[in-house]
């Protein structure tokens, strides 16, 4: 498709059909949304051509997409697509970044829909990896990053500082997940990205931001990609203008996601389940494992008056442990009765002496970095330690003590010797 095309506003289509396309036929649609871009639309659309007939091993579409300009850019970008192969105009009458992105990807029928800013800051190298996870249906969405480890980024301390507030108060006061929701470089699988478009409210700068948001509240996956960018010198973006409109969006989207109207008609991704009977487990051995640590500080500190830090530690966590083990038996696991408590014990002494070791060469390295430290440096080590040991504690038990196999053919035997049934 090389026309030009003139389109108003419509509502998102249904989502294309793509079964039976091979991976390598999926069809890729770069949207490149301007607006008076005229000095650097031909340049910019060019190299983006060459580098994508040269290098992309799927086949590919341009869309330039005009938002309603007032210099000589939609005639360049006609004359482009009349003389370049896969490149295409479309024309929209009013303005708004997120208008011509919801206009162009509501109507295709590629496989995977893109789009990135005008000015090429993005390397373009990193757009394989970007599509790549959507057409193997490993992610949803991808972005690409530009804060992130393994990015390069060249621009102003004030553009700096500006991008990582926003994305940080994005992370504060939405929990989101991603880590840079404004660089223009971005794609989605169309099916999923035009089951979205019709809860996506903003029309300007907030659009991708929204989406996002709106993708990963349904449990969608996105993909981040780590970009060499360097900053435009001529952007045009009314800064401040454009960060009240972010946080208007902002305060939008907060108040949707608490009434609960931020939905979407999107299947998202299952999540990890954990093994059976973790999910109750897990907060009770969690509330008996803060009084066992409470314990054992109090009892520390009573017995550091009357003997060294070693062992207030060791006498102190012998008598946390067993009732640690004991009250885990039976609130945590709900193992009930006095068959197999000793060996209970016994196999929980392990998860002493690795508790003990931890929390001894804990105190040791802090007295032998920090002589006479304070009794409230000695309890913060204390904690630390305990932290780790209460993990080691649980999977210990979870996994050896009280497995579920061995809790079986325990229950299995008792059943056998009371009823006189040989066991097996």
């Amino acid at each position: 498709m090389n026309h030009p095309i003139t389109e108003r506003d419509a509502p998102a289509g249904p989502p294309p059909t793509t079964s039976g396309v091979g991976a390598r036929n999926r069809l890729v649609e770069v949207v490149v949304p301007v607006y008076n871009e005229e000095h650097v639309l031909e340049a910019s659309v060019r190299r983006l051509h060459a580098y994508l007939s040269g290098t992309f091993p799927y086949p590919f579409r341009i869309t330039v997409a005009d938002n309603a300009s007032t210099d000589r850019t939609w005639r360049v970008a006609e004359r482009l697509a009349a003389e370049l192969p896969h490149v295409r105009a479309v024309h929209l009458d009013r303005k708004g970044r997120g208008r011509a992105l919801r206009r162009v990807w509501g109507d295709s029928d590629a496989h995977v829909v893109a789009y990135m800013d005008v000015d090429l800051s993005t390397d373009l190298d990193a757009f394989l990896p970007l599509v790549a996870p959507l057409i193997s249906g490993h992610s949803d969405l991808a972005i690409g990053s530009r804060l992130t480890r393994g990015s390069a980024v060249v621009r102003g301390p004030k553009r700096e500082a500006i991008s990582r507030a926003y994305n940080l108060l994005l992370r504060t006061a939405l929990a989101a997940r991603f880590s840079d929701a404004q660089c223009g470089f971005k794609a989605g699988r169309t099916e999923i990205v035009q089951a979205l478009l019709p809860q996506v409210e903003d029309q300007e700068w907030f659009f991708d931001t929204e989406l996002l948001l709106l993708a990963e509240r349904n449990g969608l996956r996105i993909h981040e990609v780590p970009v060499d960018w360097v900053d435009d010198p001529d952007s045009r973006v009314d800064v401040v203008r454009t960060a009240l409109d972010d946080l208007r969006g902002m305060a939008r989207v907060g108040r949707r996601m608490l009434t609960g109207a931020f939905g979407a008609p999107v299947r998202g991704r299952p999540r990890p389940e954990l093994p059976t009977g973790m999910a109750r487990q897990l907060p009770v051995f969690a509330v008996i494992g803060v009084v066992s640590t409470v314990a054992q500080l109090v009892l520390f500190v009573l017995l550091r008056t009357v003997m060294g830090p070693l062992w207030a530690n060791a006498v102190s966590l012998v008598v946390t442990t067993v009732g640690n083990t004991a009250a885990n038996r039976r609130f945590t696991f709900g193992v009930t009765g006095t068959r197999g408590a000793f060996r209970h014990q016994v196999e929980g002494g392990l998860a002493f002496l690795i508790g003990l070791a931890l929390s001894t060469g804990g105190l040791a390295l802090l007295h032998a970095l920090a002589p006479g430290s304070s009794r409230a440096v000695e309890l913060l080590a204390l904690v630390t330690a305990n932290g780790l040991a209460t993990l080691v504690r649980f999977l210990l038990m979870r996994a050896w003590i009280f497995h579920p196999r061995r809790l079986r053919r325990a229950a299995t035997a008792t059943t056998a010797t009371e009823t006189g049934e040989p066991t097996r």
